[in-house]
């Protein structure tokens, strides 16, 4: 299984990921960064989107 990783040197707090994805991102509005809440619901793609659509590329899948 996947795991997303946020590299928060490059979030620009967006909020795309916890949009197509909310059951694995979230923002943090106290750094204004998006985090992972929950990595283990990255299954079966449902991340995907969210690595596509992140503008920045801050977001990666590791096995």
């Amino acid at each position: 299984m996947s795991k997303p990783v946020i590299d928060y040197d490059e979030c620009i707090g967006c909020g795309s990921c916890a949009e197509v994805c909310p059951e694995v991102f979230e923002m943090d509005e106290s750094v204004n960064k998006a985090v992972v809440k929950a990595e283990d619901k990255c299954v079966d793609g449902a991340c995907d989107e969210a690595v596509d659509i992140c503008p920045t590329e801050a977001i990666t899948l590791v096995d």
